[in-house]
């Protein structure tokens, strides 16, 4: 039978509406995040082909060549702006992670206080109405949430960690890792999450 979501104990009630709604806002910083790797990571991989190329240079055969030191300061520009590109990347994954934190310190909350729901019979989780989702359903998207971050979070985490100025090749590939990255970050496991519960934060 169908039931109206004031079934469920008033605490939990206010603790599952702050959970979506931060993981609401929260997402909004996700994505920012994500959008800000892209110009990023198009920048590095341009740096590495500029790398790349430099040092096919014969810099003796050209008229540069009475500039012998110039190959090693091109060489350590080139390097320190790479290092300063994988600097903000390696920022924008603190960004990344922290979301994923934080979500994962209301959704941890959220299950200690449904723990302590002694009278909350276990038919009554599974009871949903046009306005409400049921108990269970609820839980069950904010973890999926959760866990959509952790994994966007492994995958960008190890693809910063294959970016360095000493595999040129690698790190021109970049962009091309980075979509895959970002079709995975496209499923709508945290959109779809919130528009079923749209209806549920409308009531208050």
């Amino acid at each position: 039978m169908a039931s109206d979501d004031s079934t469920l104990p008033p605490a939990l009630r206010c603790s599952l509406q702050k959970c979506f709604r931060n993981l609401q806002e929260q997402h909004d910083t996700w994505k920012s995040a994500l959008a800000a790797c892209t110009p990023l990571l198009g920048s590095l991989s341009n740096l590495a082909e500029q790398m790349q190329a430099s040092q096919k240079v014969a810099f003796a055969n050209t008229p540069l060549r009475d500039f012998p030191r110039l190959p090693e300061r091109l060489r350590y520009r080139q390097q320190c702006a790479a290092e300063a590109l994988l600097e903000e990347l390696w920022g924008k994954l603190l960004e990344l992670q922290k979301v994923r934190d934080t979500i994962g310190v209301h959704v941890a909350s959220l299950f200690q206080l449904y723990e302590q729901q002694e009278g909350l019979c276990q038919e009554r989780a599974f009871q949903r109405s046009v306005l409400c989702p049921s108990l269970a359903d609820m839980l069950e998207w904010l973890l999926d949430a959760e866990g959509f971050y952790h994994s966007i979070c492994l995958e960008v985490k190890m693809l910063l960690l294959q970016a360095t100025y000493e595999h040129l090749p690698k790190m021109q590939t970049l962009p091309q890792a980075w979509e895959q990255v970002l079709q995975h970050s496209r499923q709508n496991v945290v959109e779809d999450a919130v528009l079923k519960v749209s209806f549920f934060l409308e009531a208050g």
